[in-house]
C-alpha cells in the first residue's frame, strides 16, 4: 500500500473531520463533540431491567445505547424496551448489537436507530478452518455476503437508519483469516468489504469500529483504517467509534482503555467511544468523559509553527521498539534491546527506601537525579545537534515545564535524536506535587501518553511524575507497562464487559479466577462470557474461561478448546487444574496482591 498519513500532523493534534451520521437524534462525526455511548448488561428478555438499565446510562450521560439482539426473539422484544423508554421521556437512541443472525438484524432494524453487526460473522463464518481461496472462489464469497448483508442495507436506507461495520480482532472469519492472517490489515479489510457493499447501494450512513483487546493491534488497525478510507478519496469520511474490548476492570482496566482509546484521540482519530470494563456499565460513562475531556484540553495546547526535517519516528501501522544502544545506569541496563525501565526522582525513593526488600519485583529501578541523563528540548535543533554530534550514548529525556504536549514532544525528540542514545519517557512535563489529585485523571493522563508513545515504540524507561503518594507512582508506571503489552509483571487478565449473552456474572467470576491465579507472574487468562469473541481474542492468551451454555463453561488452552460443558460452580477450580497440567502453575507464596503497592 501506498504511504497515506494516518492523522493530519502527527506532532499537531487536529481532530479528523469526517461527515456526519445521524444516530437518532445524536449526531456523530463532523462538527459534532465526540460522543460516549456504553451497553447494558442484562438479559435483552427482560424488559423492565433493560429500560431501567438505559434510564440509568442516559442519566449518567451515556448519549448512545447499544443492546444486544443475539436471536430473532431478542430483537422483536426491542419494540418494547423502545417503546418503554419513550413512555418514561427517555429519547437516548438505541443501537442494536448484531453476531451471526441476519434476520436479527433485519427484525432489529425495525425499531432502532442504528444497528451493529460484526463483518467476521454475520453472513461469515469462523471455525478456524484453513482453506485455501483462489480469485473465483473468494469473489464467490463476496457474492454471498453481498446477498445477506444488501437487503439490510435497503432496510436502514428506508428507515433512516444508521449501521456501525464493527470489526473484533477475536472474531475476523476463516476467509479473513485465511488471505491475511490476524492482522490489522484484515481487521480492515473486513470492514470495508461490506462497506463497498453499502456504498454500491448508494447507502453512506457508515460508522466504522476496529476493537482489540491488544492496544498496539488495536491502534494499529485504526491508524490502518483510517490510512485506507483517506486514500480510497474523500467521500469515504466515515466516522470511526473507538473501543479496546475486553479490557477488564478497576485500574487496569481503565489504563488499558486509557492507552488504546486515549493514544487515538491524542491523534484526531475518534468520534464516538466505549469503555468496556468488567464492571456495571455506569462506571464506564466517567471513564469516557474523562478521556473526551482530555482530548478536548488537547485542542487548546500550543502547536509546533513548524517541525522541518524531522520524519516521523515509527511505523504507524506496524509495532517496532525504537532502536537504541545499551546504557548502564544505577547497576541496571538500560536500552539496546533490555526491558522498558521504571525510573523515579530521589524524593520518592526516599519515601519507599525502608521497604523496598519487601516489594519484590515492583522497586524503582532507577533514580533519575543519579542517572546522568541529559535533559533537552526538542524544538531547540542546535542542542539537539550538539548532543547526536558528541562522542558516545547518553541517556536523554525531555526537559520539564517546556510549553509542550508530552507525545509531541517525544515525537519530535526522537525523530532528532540518534538511534543510539536511549530515552526516558515522562508522563508529564509539569510534576504534580498536590496529593489531593485526583487519581482518574492522573491514570487517564499517564496512561494515555505513556501508552500512546509505548506503542509507537518509543521509550527504553519511563518515569511517572504527575502522582505525588510514592507507592501510587510506582504501582501506575508498572501497570501501564504491562497494560501496553511491553513489560509483563503480573497474571494478564482479558476480561469482556457483560451483555445480554453473557452465560454468567462476568464481575463475580472474574473476582473468583483473581482471588485463585493473581500470583501467577506471566500467566494471561482470557475470561469470555460467550463464543463471540471468545476463541479469537484469547489468541494471545495462555488459558480461557468461557461460557459454552447458562451454567456450563469451556476451558482452553490458547484458541484449542480442551474441556466442555463443566458446571459453573466447579469451573475454577478446573482451570486451576488445567494450568497445572500445563507446567504454568506455581503455589503463591503470600496471599497480598501484587497491584497493591502502597
Amino acid at each position: 500500500m501506498r504511504y497515506v498519513p494516518f492523522c493530519g500532523d502527527p506532532f499537531n493534534y487536529g481532530r479528523r473531520l469526517t461527515r456526519e451520521v445521524r444516530v437518532g437524534k445524536v449526531g456523530v462525526g463532523g462538527r459534532h463533540p465526540i460522543r460516549v455511548q456504553s451497553m447494558i448488561t442484562c438479559d435483552t428478555m427482560d424488559t423492565e431491567a433493560c429500560i431501567r438499565q438505559t434510564v440509568e446510562l442516559a442519566g449518567a450521560g451515556c448519549e448512545i445505547v447499544r443492546i444486544t439482539a443475539p436471536t430473532v426473539k431478542d430483537a422483536q422484544n426491542l419494540r418494547y424496551i423502545k417503546r418503554g423508554l419513550l413512555e418514561k421521556g427517555c429519547d437516548v437512541p438505541i443501537v442494536a448489537d448484531i453476531h451471526f443472525k441476519p434476520e436479527a438484524a433485519m427484525e432489529a432494524a425495525l425499531w432502532v436507530e442504528k444497528v451493529r453487526i460484526n463483518p467476521g460473522n454475520y453472513a461469515d463464518s469462523k471455525k478456524f478452518v484453513v482453506k485455501e481461496y483462489n480469485d473465483d472462489q473468494y469473489q464467490a464469497e463476496l457474492d454471498r455476503i453481498r446477498d445477506r448483508f444488501t437487503p439490510l442495507v435497503r432496510l436502514c436506507q428506508e428507515r433512516g437508519i444508521s449501521l456501525r461495520i464493527g470489526t473484533n480482532h477475536g472474531s475476523l472469519s476463516d476467509r479473513i483469516m485465511n488471505r491475511y492472517g490476524d492482522t490489522p490489515l484484515g481487521m480492515v479489510e473486513s470492514a470495508l468489504e461490506f462497506a463497498r457493499i453499502a456504498r454500491d447501494l448508494q447507502f453512506h450512513d457508515l460508522i466504522f469500529s476496529m476493537k482489540a483487546s491488544n492496544p498496539k493491534v488495536m491502534i494499529a488497525a485504526y491508524r490502518l483504517l483510517v490510512a485506507r478510507l483517506l486514500e480510497a478519496g474523500p467521500d469515504w469520511n466515515y466516522p470511526v467509534h473507538l473501543g479496546v474490548t475486553e479490557a477488564g476492570d478497576g485500574e487496569d482496566g481503565r489504563i488499558k482503555s486509557a492507552i488504546g482509546i486515549g493514544s487515538l484521540l491524542a491523534d484526531g482519530i475518534g468520534d464516538t467511544v466505549r469503555v468496556s470494563l468488567t464492571e456495571d456499565s455506569v462506571h464506564e460513562i466517567p471513564v469516557a468523559r474523562a478521556l473526551v475531556e482530555l482530548c478536548d484540553n488537547r485542542a487548546l495546547q500550543p502547536t509546533l509553527k513548524q517541525t522541518p526535517g524531522v520524519s516521523l519516528p515509527f511505523d504507524p501501522f506496524t509495532f517496532a521498539r525504537r532502536v537504541s544502544a545499551k546504557i548502564r545506569v544505577n547497576e541496571i541496563d538500560v536500552g539496546g534491546g533490555e526491558t522498558v525501565r521504571v525510573v523515579v526522582r530521589q524524593r520518592t525513593f526516599d519515601k519507599i527506601a525502608h521497604r523496598l526488600e519487601k516489594m519484590g519485583d515492583f522497586q524503582p529501578e532507577a533514580v533519575l537525579e543519579s542517572a546522568n541523563v541529559v535533559e533537552i528540548d526538542p524544538t531547540d535543533a542546535g542542542a539537539i545537534s550538539a548532543l547526536n554530534s558528541s562522542p558516545g550514548t547518553r541517556f536523554v529525556t525531555v526537559r520539564d515545564y517546556l510549553d509542550l504536549p508530552v507525545i509531541t514532544a517525544f515525537r519530535l525528540l526522537a525523530g532528532q535524536l540518534d538511534e543510539r542514545h536511549p530515552i526516558l519517557l515522562k508522563d508529564t512535563l509539569r510534576p504534580s506535587f498536590d496529593p489531593n489529585r485526583d487519581f482518574l485523571q492522573t491514570l487517564l493522563e499517564s496512561a494515555t501518553s505513556l501508552g500512546a508513545l509505548l506503542c509507537d515504540g518509543i521509550g527504553d524507561a519511563i518515569l511517572v511524575q504527575g502522582e505525588e503518594a510514592p507507592g501510587q507512582s510506582l504501582r501506575l508506571a508498572y501497570n501501564i507497562l504491562q497494560g501496553a503489552g511491553v513489560r509483563i509483571f503480573k497474571t494478564d487478565y482479558v476480561a469482556c464487559p457483560s451483555c445480554g449473552r453473557t452465560l454468567f456474572d462476568l464481575q463475580t467470576t472474574t473476582a473468583r479466577i483473581k482471588a485463585a491465579t493473581s500470583h501467577l507472574k506471566g500467566v494471561k487468562i482470557a475470561i469470555m462470557g460467550c463464543i463471540v469473541n471468545g476463541p479469537g481474542e484469547m489468541a494471545d492468551a495462555d488459558f480461557g474461561y468461557v461460557g459454552g451454555a447458562p451454567g456450563k463453561v469451556n476451558l482452553y488452552v490458547g484458541k484449542k478448546p480442551l474441556k466442555f460443558n463443566i458446571p459453573e460452580a466447579e469451573a475454577v477450580d478446573r482451570l486451576v487444574d488445567l494450568i497445572r497440567e500445563h507446567g504454568r502453575w506455581v503455589d503463591p507464596i503470600e496471599p497480598a496482591s501484587h497491584t497493591n503497592l502502597q
